[in-house]
């Protein structure tokens, strides 16, 4: 029985083969494996792992290396908008000194822009270190005319390489509101305005959108026209003592310490809602120490009348309701238009 079950077995590999399958580790005759061809085992798919495998990590070198760079320079400078545009610098790291070159403009245009036939030999001189060897000493003005600067600070830099950069001023003239832009060269350490500045004009006016029309709240209105006063005066001379009466719980407020004194109440905004509003208040407020004197008549000793200079200003303030009163939560400049009393 035993060798017919061999001999059977032996005659019908399929069933050794399945056997195999079903049992790990089972081992054909030399004689049914010797005819059978070796599964092929192709490198196609190991190399493609590889490979994708290199790309994943080329991508990742890439991008570490990108942030430690950019951590490194630190973030691009972003020349404001000037007269023509306002262009971008370039980053950090193109070698130009630009804070330098900005207070180096800042201190030519202090001189250039101040011009007098009485001054001129003395705006020469303040020019030589500014301007390049064998320039006009006056750099392009005729000699003739007056112009005086009021004052000056750097509109935006657009700085072109590691050489070249153009510093714009927004300038305030006798003539009015100017821009001016100054052509910066810097090597080694040195800079100079290497050509003369261009004439560009000053920002336009904008207009902004007209106040809200929305219905106001004449009852609240009413209320606080009564008690801003008390709390504007208080606010004006910093008495924080008094001022803390008309504050919400938890609100602080620093008053001007008696900078100015309250005057008037010429408008209030008080737009309708729940119990907590922001309101729109204009204050007269008179300045410390400006009193003026206007004497008429043939005795010029006799005072007629004696005013302090005076300013109107609108805040924009955080009012809240609570047990029939308004307190104050915060108050500070307004961003919109006043739509009047």
């Amino acid at each position: 029985m035993v060798r017919k079950a061999t001999l059977d077995r032996s005659l019908r590999p399929d069933e050794i083969a399945a056997a195999d399958e079903a049992v790990p580790g089972a081992t054909e005759p030399a004689g049914l494996t010797d005819g059978r061809p070796a599964p092929r085992r192709g490198a196609g798919g190991r190399w493609t792992v590889w490979a994708f495998r290199a790309l994943l990590w080329a991508v990742l070198l890439i991008v570490g290396f990108r942030g430690i760079a950019s951590i490194v320079s630190g973030p691009e400078k972003i020349g404001a908008a000037g007269g023509t545009g306002g262009a971008a610098s370039p980053a950090a790291g193109s070698g130009f000194p630009a804070q330098l070159a900005e207070a180096f403009a800042l201190q030519f245009g202090s001189v250039y822009l101040n011009f007098s036939p009485a001054s001129a030999a003395t705006r020469a001189s303040d020019l030589t270190p500014f301007i390049p060897v064998g320039s006009d000493p006056q750099f392009g003005w005729n000699g003739a005319g007056t112009q005086q600067l009021q004052s000056e600070q750097v509109a935006s830099i657009t700085v072109r390489d590691a050489h070249h950069a153009v510093v714009t001023l927004l300038a305030q003239v006798n003539t009015g509101l100017i821009e001016l832009g100054v052509p910066v060269y810097a090597d080694q350490g040195g800079l100079v305005v290497s050509a003369e500045p261009a004439l560009l004009p000053g920002p336009m006016r904008a207009t902004p959108p007209s106040g809200s029309n929305a219905a106001g709240d004449a009852t609240a209105q009413a209320a606080l026209s009564r008690q801003l006063p008390a709390f504007f005066t208080a606010y004006a001379s910093g008495d924080q003592q008094t001022l803390g009466r008309f504050l919400a719980p938890g609100a602080s407020v620093t008053g001007l310490g008696g900078a100015v004194t309250y005057g008037s109440i010429p408008a209030i905004e008080v737009p309708a809602g729940g119990s907590t509003r922001r309101i729109s208040v204009t204050v007269s407020w008179q300045l410390a120490g400006q009193a003026t004197t206007t004497k008429r008549g043939k005795n010029r000793g006799s005072v007629v009348s004696s005013a302090a200079a005076g300013l109107e200003m609108t805040y924009e303030m955080t009012v809240v309701r609570q047990n029939g009163t308004w307190y104050v939560e915060a108050i500070g400049p307004t961003d919109q238009q006043s739509g009047g009393p």
